[in-house]
This record gives structure tokens, sequence and C-alpha cells, in this order.
């Protein structure tokens, strides 16, 4: 007699096994029960649609720390610039929908990019779920040493006298960049050199070295600079002020009233996402975003701690879609 048919010779030892196979299967289901647990049982990857080095990449570093301390799991940045935001945006779309995979999107990626693709767009907005608003930020025209141009009333002056001279660097073509760049061409009756790049870090490099003349963008990657004396701040495209950059007039101060150029920094999940996560997440943020030290450090960049609970950040980046593509459409930018 084989061992297996000993083990199960009697009704008592088959009793018996089956309570033990039945155990067996009890105990694995409450380990894996254990392996998964409540969200989040293991890292979180927040994917950066931009090269390191721009505010869209400050604001997922800012907020990666204190909401990995939030959640007892660690958040990690994962940059994947390129393709005007799709690269990451595809990664992201194409993630398991269970909360682990997030993007950090940058408003002109996710509201101006798709109104500007000539090809059948590889992902759109409806393919993520609304978590939060992180940050918000004016656009800043900031000009390298060595441009003859102290405020923003000299700067058009000197693009009507040398037409196509001034070049600027956007973080790519149909960035917020690129369309203020073009706002203010045609508002202002000039011609600018437009150079895009795969990101305003490597945008705000080329700036330094004096490769480009000038750039638009949010404050965060500039403050150092502007402070050091390497670029000069002519004028902010928002409605107020900044109070980190109190001596620079808003763009309708010095004389350019339409020109209104206003960035967010939002977190989305794919679009499958549980809502029981995208709340978590959304929960979380809403306390990060409040405290004081979050504040602190957002306006120290020039920008806003802004939060939006989905439902907000979802009508409004919906709102911004048709605003942006009014103003795509006005300055006929397209794809290259």
């Amino acid at each position: 007699m084989t061992l297996h048919q000993t083990l199960f010779a009697s009704p008592f030892t088959r009793r018996a096994a089956a309570v033990l196979i039945s155990a067996s299967g009890i105990a694995g289901m409450g380990l894996a029960m254990a392996e998964d647990g409540p969200y989040p049982s293991r890292p979180i990857t927040m994917i950066v649609p931009t090269a390191p080095g721009g505010t869209t990449d400050i604001s997922a570093r800012m907020l990666a720390d204190p909401l990995g301390k939030a959640l007892g799991q660690s958040v990690i940045v994962d940059n994947k610039g390129g393709g005007n935001g799709a690269i990451a945006a595809i990664a992201v779309k194409r993630a398991d929908p269970s909360g682990y995979t997030l993007l950090m999107q940058y408003s002109g990626y996710h509201v101006i990019t798709p109104h500007v693709s000539q090809q059948k767009p590889q992902w759109s907005a409806e393919d993520f779920r609304p978590v939060a608003n992180v940050l918000s930020a004016p656009q800043v025209i900031v000009v390298r040493e060595g441009v003859p141009a102290k405020n923003l009333a000299e700067l058009i002056a000197y693009a009507k006298a040398n037409p196509g001279k001034l070049t600027y660097a956007s973080s790519g073509n149909g960035s917020l960049q690129h369309v203020t760049g073009a706002m203010l061409e045609q508002q202002a009756g000039i011609q600018l050199t437009h150079v895009p790049y795969k990101g305003t870090g490597p945008a705000l490099q080329d700036l330094l070295g004096g490769q480009v003349d000038m750039t638009f963008g949010t404050p965060p990657p500039f403050m150092q600079h502007i402070q050091a004396g390497k670029l000069r701040a002519l004028a902010v495209t928002g409605k107020t002020r900044l109070s980190s950059l109190p001596n620079v007039p808003t763009a309708a101060e010095a004389g350019m009233p339409k020109l209104d150029a206003t960035s967010w920094f939002a977190l989305f999940a794919p679009a499958k996402t549980p809502q029981a996560v995208v709340d978590r997440l959304s929960s979380e943020i809403a306390k990060i975003t409040a405290t004081q030290a979050f504040q602190q450090k957002a306006a120290e960049q020039g920008a806003t701690a802004d939060y939006m609970d989905p439902k907000k950040l979802g009508d409004y980046s919906k709102a911004e879609l048709a605003r942006w593509g009014d103003v795509v459409k006005a300055a006929r930018i397209q794809a290259e």
C-alpha cells in the first residue's frame, strides 16, 4: 500500500485530511489578504511627463515625501519626458488601475496638447480620473543677461525693431510656454523665434547658457536664477503680483491686459481606478496642501498651494480644455 493510500485508508483519516486541506486553504486566503492589505500595501510610482527641473517635477517632489509618510509607503518620482507629455500619459493610461501608478500632470499637456496634435491622439483626458490639484502658478516672462530690455515695453520695442531675432524656449511644441509666446506675438504685433525642448529643465540650461534669449514659464525653476541676477523677470502673466517677486509687474500693469496664462499641476490616476483609492489619495493631499510648511514652500517657489477635490478638478480641467482650444485655434499652432 502506498503512503497516499495509507493516509486516506480510513474515514477518520479522510475527514482529518479534509480538515487540514480546508484549513490550509483558509490560511492561504488569509496570507493573500495580508499581502494585498488595505491600500496602499506597496510603493507608489508618480510619473512626471517632463525632465527633472521644471515645475511639474518640483510639484511631484514637493508632494511625494509628505504623501508617502501619510500613506505609510514610499512614493517614487519617475520622470518620463518627451512627446508633449505623451510618453508619461500613455504609461499611466496602460498601468494597472490599482492606485500604484499615478500621473503628476502639467496643465499645458492636459488641455493644450490635445488641440495641437494633428494625428489621432494616443490618449485623452477621459483616460484618467482626477485625484487632486496640487499647485497653481502664473507664467513669468524672463530674459537672459545681455538682452537689451529692462521691462516688457522695452522687450516689445526691441522685438519690433528686430523681427525674429529674439528666440524663446519652451518645454515643447504646444506647451503653455509656446502658446503664451504665440499670444504675446499676436497681441503685441511682434515676431519671435520658438525653440522647443523636452522640458523646462533643458530649456532653462540653454537659457542660462545664452543659447536662447527668453522664455515663459512658471516661477519655481527660475527663482534662484532671478535672485542671483542671472535672469531678469519682466512680467507675470497672472492677475496679481507674486509675493516672491513683488517688484515684477503683471502683464496687465505692463500694458498687456489680455496676456493671462496660469499653469496648474494636478494628480491623476488611470480611468478605472477605484473611487475609494482616489478618495484616500485626495483626502491626504488636501491635508498636506493645507499645512503651513507646504504653502510656504510653494510661495517661495512663486506658486500657490491650490487644492481641488476630484469633482472640482474634473470640472475645471474640462473648462480649461475648451478655453485653451480657442487660444490654440486663434494662434494657429499645429504639431511639428
